[in-house]
């Protein structure tokens, strides 16, 4: 088995759901009203320290992680789902480092340690977060934000 104690991976965040324009139509409601939901959040990288992993090998072949984006808003005033953070298991004992900058962003070590590479985006408001006494029925809503994309060194 080879050691590889240098990896750069290129982490990718996701972005956050956007928010939904939905109006609530029922039979017996004559004035509904704004009942878009707010979107979910972008998942983001992390990395945690693991004492049963002692090298990079699995991540050096991976040019890039992504996680996964956040859903829209639905209606009926349903918020979308949060995406899953990917989780990626590193030896105890490495340095994440911005790979233009040389910064350390975290160092890992002890087990379970967590450092987040790249946060994930927040989830844009529905129309219904925009209701208020003046403005009834707003026919808007926010688009997620994007998650942070950033080009790592791991170092044992």
């Amino acid at each position: 088995m080879k050691f590889v104690d240098s990896v750069t991976i290129h982490a990718i965040a996701g972005h956050g759901g956007q928010g939904m324009v939905a109006y609530r139509r029922e039979k017996f409601v004559p004035r509904g009203g704004p009942s878009g939901g707010n979107g979910g959040h972008g998942g983001s990288v992390t990395f945690v320290a693991n004492r049963n992993v002692g090298t990079l090998i699995d991540l050096r072949y991976r040019s890039e992680i992504r996680a996964r984006d956040g859903r829209r808003g639905e209606p009926k005033m349903k918020n979308g789902a949060n995406a899953e953070d990917a989780l990626v298991r590193v030896p105890v004992g490495t340095v994440v480092r911005d790979a233009s900058t040389r910064e350390i962003i975290g160092d890992l070590v002890s087990d379970g340690d967590v450092c987040v590479a790249a946060q994930g985006g927040r989830g844009g408001k529905g129309n219904a977060f925009f209701k208020t006494s003046v403005n009834q029925t707003p026919s808007y809503a926010q688009p997620g934000e994007s998650g942070a994309e950033l080009t790592v060194t791991l170092e044992l």
